[in-house]
């Protein structure tokens, strides 16, 4: 099980500054920004912040989702993701804990999400916003190794195949599951893997 100390930070940095990040250029899908966010357990052990989605929410409500949103005027997409950061499980992070940036991954619902690995470290806490998240989970990184990760799926809807990840007992879908794969591959493992190509279930293209 890796730690979150110094060492995994710095790993993740290097890991991230080398790799050829790839953008989707098309200037009809919205911009937003999803946290990929790094801290310790109770026991020390390196996880990252996965969310699901209060029922009530207009769009994509019960879904398991990276705290994240629309990317408003005026900002880039790390500002936007630590706002959403704090907004939904309320953890402040300065700039200089973004340790860097995935590829761009393109959603059938229109937006072009940017994800943004952010370092919270040993003594974050997480306190979830009521209105919008109805649990904050932190998954050991390790879990991202298990066997069967990621699980491709075969549609009648796309000629594409739907990549999804099995953890805390359930099968979470791209894009989530893209951003979650790649930051395995890419920040944890040094892996150059893009995943733009892979598909979402139907009922995440609304």
């Amino acid at each position: 099980m890796p730690r979150a100390d110094d060492r995994l930070r710095a790993q993740i940095a290097a890991n991230l500054a080398a790799h050829d990040r790839s953008f989707a250029p098309d200037p009809t899908l919205r911009p937003a920004a999803v946290a990929v966010t790094i801290l310790a357990n109770a026991v020390g052990e390196a996880c990252f912040v996965i969310t699901r989605r209060v029922s009530t929410l207009r769009n994509h409500s019960g879904q398991w989702a990276l705290p994240g949103g629309r990317i408003d005027e005026g900002e880039d997409a790390p500002q936007a993701a630590l706002r959403e950061l704090d907004e939904e499980v309320g953890l402040q992070c300065q700039p200089d804990r973004v340790l860097g940036l995935l590829d761009d991954y393109p959603t059938r619902s229109g937006f072009r999400i940017t994800p943004v690995v952010v370092w919270a470290g040993n003594d974050a806490v997480l306190r979830p916003d009521p209105r919008e998240v109805a649990e904050a989970y932190r998954v050991p990184i390790a879990h991202l190794d298990a066997p069967g990760i990621p699980k491709l799926s075969d549609i009648e809807q796309s000629d594409r195949p739907v990549l999804s990840v099995r953890i805390l007992g359930q099968d979470i879908f791209a894009p989530t599951a893209a951003v979650v794969f790649q930051f395995r591959e890419v920040a944890i493992h040094g892996r150059n893997t893009r995943v733009a190509g892979y598909d979402q279930p139907v009922f995440a293209w609304r």
